[in-house]
């Protein structure tokens, strides 16, 4: 594994330990290289140990009775994934997939706990990291049960803009295809209502860049529709 240390210590979950406690993360990393569209696991599989993106992006998702996907996360370089039910002791509650060719870091659940156990600045990077994907996940819940499709797009930018540096042009890194299914709609009407941000001037999309010309106005959509 060329560079394995190098790669380990980019990751913000393990920033800040040193060399020695990066040494023996690496000891017990498994490199896994996923093809696109490559699933990595499925609902259902037992939670043997959790991931990290080193490079691609990896989507979590679930198959309703009728077939109809709902994307509950898109995950890239540095980001964990499958943490949550390897150190409960359960089962994935949903789907991953490579949607990029994609290399991944696997970390078997019993070696990480005890590494964990012995490494107090590596639990806390733990619980602030599933902290963030807390609140990401309210966020979401909220906008997919409370709030009409234009709000929950102007909620996605708000946040997009956020996460990107507090910056008024955001980049969309994922499809509109996967962004619908992230937002709990589809393509045709997540079209519509770009087209319709547009017009009221809330927003300019050139291609995957859209420019947040009111900030404001989409805070207003986002929290009151």
């Amino acid at each position: 594994m060329s560079g394995i240390i190098d790669i380990i210590s980019r990751i913000p979950l393990f920033s800040g330990l040193p060399d020695e406690q990066i040494k023996a993360i690496k000891q017990i990393a498994v490199e896994k290289k996923m093809n696109r569209g490559q699933t990595i696991f499925s609902e259902g599989d037992p939670g043997k140990g959790f991931y990290v993106v080193v490079k691609g992006r990896v989507k979590i998702y679930k198959v309703s009775a009728e077939g109809k996907e709902q994307i509950l996360h898109i995950f890239g370089s540095g980001q964990p994934f499958g943490e949550v039910p390897v150190f409960i002791g359960q089962k994935f509650p949903a789907n991953a997939q490579a949607i990029d060719k994609t290399l991944l870091l696997f970390f078997p659940r019993d070696a990480f706990v005890e590494l964990i156990a012995g490494n107090p600045s590596l639990a806390l990077n733990m619980l602030a990291i599933m902290s963030t994907k807390l609140r990401q996940f309210t966020v979401q819940i909220e906008n997919l049960s409370l709030k009409e499709c234009p709000a929950r797009l102007a909620s996605y930018l708000n946040y997009l803009a956020d996460e990107q540096g507090n910056t008024d042009v955001v980049t969309l890194t994922i499809s509109k295809g996967q962004l619908a299914s992230i937002l709990g709609t589809i393509p045709e009407t997540l079209s519509r209502i770009f087209a319709k941000l547009s017009s009221q001037d809330l927003i300019r999309v050139e291609g995957p860049r859209i420019t947040l010309l009111d900030r404001e106005g989409l805070k207003d959509l986002a929290d009151y529709g």
